[in-house]
């Protein structure tokens, strides 16, 4: 009976034991599982908030140098726009001076074509009357004198005095002839006959 009570303390003090070491291994089963619990949900922060990398390699060639291969072509349809733009200013120039030489040239050909005009009018007038003092004159001989008259035509020069015969009657230029001394009545007679051989026969 003793030997029975002496290991009755023995087995409720083992037991005890191993109650308190369960209650140890619980609790350090936990702390790991809340540490593992902890370090996964920030490792899944952490991949959520950082975005993935993209390494320049892994990126298409046009996509790295599209800028680059960009630039020039814009820098040449630049100078080709400006060269452009140029040559229309230019051209623009000079149909502007081309307008105004044709102006100026219409301005210059309307002037001389007044002028020509006016003078064909001033020489039309002076030949008028130049024919009217020569008619005028021809009668003033006509109705003179022979003798008076002769003595004037022996002075004047052949061609002349042959003028003013020529458009006198044929009696008062034959009355002025008759008049003239035989040299100088050969000599305009010469020149008369010379101007009726020069007209047109029919």
């Amino acid at each position: 009976m003793s030997a029975r009570r002496q290991e009755a303390p023995r087995r409720r003090a083992f037991r005890r034991g191993r109650g308190a070491l369960a209650a140890i291994g619980g609790l350090l089963i936990a702390s790991a599982a809340v540490r593992i619990g902890t370090g996964a949900t920030e490792a899944i922060a952490a991949q959520t908030l950082e975005p993935p990398a993209v390494e320049t390699s892994d990126l298409p060639p046009e996509t790295c140098t599209g800028e680059a291969d960009i630039a020039p072509m814009l820098a040449a349809l630049d100078k080709r726009e400006a060269r452009i733009a140029e040559r229309e200013t230019d051209l623009r120039t000079r149909i502007q001076a081309l307008s105004v030489a044709e102006t100026e040239i219409d301005r210059k050909m309307a002037a001389l074509e007044e002028a020509e005009a006016n003078l064909r009018a001033t020489l039309a007038l002076a030949n008028g009357a130049a024919e009217e003092d020569l008619a005028r004159l021809t009668d003033v001989y006509a109705n003179m004198k022979p003798k008076q008259a002769a003595a004037l035509f022996e002075e004047m020069d052949p061609n002349f005095a042959a003028g003013f015969l020529g458009r006198m009657r044929p009696d008062a230029a034959a009355a002025i002839l008759a008049g003239l001394t035989p040299r100088a009545a050969y000599t305009i007679s010469v020149v008369l006959a010379g101007r009726n051989a020069d007209v047109p026969k029919e």
